[in-house]
């Protein structure tokens, strides 16, 4: 199979499909009810919504480039194709969804083969729409977004989440808190992390970092992070962010220093505990 639509028109198209789920979203968050909320485990939840858009977006990505892959949060059309899959995130932040709670996101990415090469992002309350993909710019809005141009962790707002399955390396992610609390301008946490990485890339964050995350929490930010000047990385410097469960993302000024305090108490106290 091959890709025969231009990426920017693709990436066009992609943008058109998450704006129509969000008016889906929107217009089914107004009349959410206990009964569309299922619990999948500790603190995490998934509604009828969740499900309803992942359909609309397997959908119609799949008339966009018949024969992918997808990979998605909650299972829709499930399937592994050899070359090109979708990576997708119907609404990520669904317990803030719940809550009619801002920020909560729409995530799809590309990937081909191992490299993500097309990334769009929807934060549906703010109706903001950010994408790029292989060899463009990072835009929101039709805009050209680039990350900010702090050079030091003691200047930069650190932005993160906090795992809600995963607590196995709680200690060192509170030691962070503590260190960023006391030599940074302050700790953000939203509840999307396709949002917190794309404010990354537009510059509201200097750097965002967890562990516990998956795939499609991350895939389609990150290119849009990367594109716009970002760094992403594990917290060992690696490669190993998209699977591995753990993701620093920053701008390239504050990078070094920042990875190197994350490696230092998290990684650390992997090694401790391992």
């Amino acid at each position: 199979m091959r890709q025969t639509m231009e990426p920017s028109d693709l990436c066009g198209k992609v943008r058109e499909l998450a704006l129509e789920t969000g008016r889906f979203i929107k217009k089914e968050q107004e009349q959410l009810s206990l009964p569309d909320i299922r619990s999948k485990g500790l603190h995490n939840f998934v509604t009828t919504v969740d499900t309803g858009a992942e359909r609309m977006i397997v959908d119609g990505l799949t008339g966009l480039l018949p024969g992918s892959g997808f990979i998605a949060e909650e299972g829709t059309g499930n399937r592994k194709a050899g070359r090109f899959n979708w990576i997708i995130d119907p609404i990520d932040g669904t317990t803030n969804f719940i809550h009619g709670q801002p920020p909560y996101a729409i995530s799809i990415a590309l990937a081909d083969g191992d490299e993500i090469v097309l990334g769009v992002v929807y934060e549906v309350c703010l109706d903001e729409c950010y994408y790029a993909w292989k060899g463009s710019q990072a835009f929101l809005n039709g805009k050209i977004i680039h990350v900010s141009n702090t050079g030091k962790v003691s200047q930069s707002l650190i932005a993160t989440g906090f795992p809600y399955t995963n607590f196995e390396y709680i200690r060192g992610f509170m030691q962070s808190f503590k260190y960023f609390l006391h030599h940074s301008h302050g700790l953000r946490r939203l509840g999307s992390a396709a949002t917190d990485i794309a404010y990354v890339a537009c510059g509201r964050f200097e750097a965002f970092y967890e562990y516990g995350l998956q795939a499609w929490d991350v895939a389609a930010a990150s290119l849009i992070l990367r594109q716009a000047g970002g760094i992403v990385g594990d917290f060992s410097g690696g490669d190993n962010w998209l699977y591995g469960q753990e993701i620093v993302a920053c701008n390239a000024g504050i990078y070094d220093e920042f990875l190197d305090i994350i490696n230092q108490i998290m990684v650390q106290e992997k090694i401790l505990i391992e």
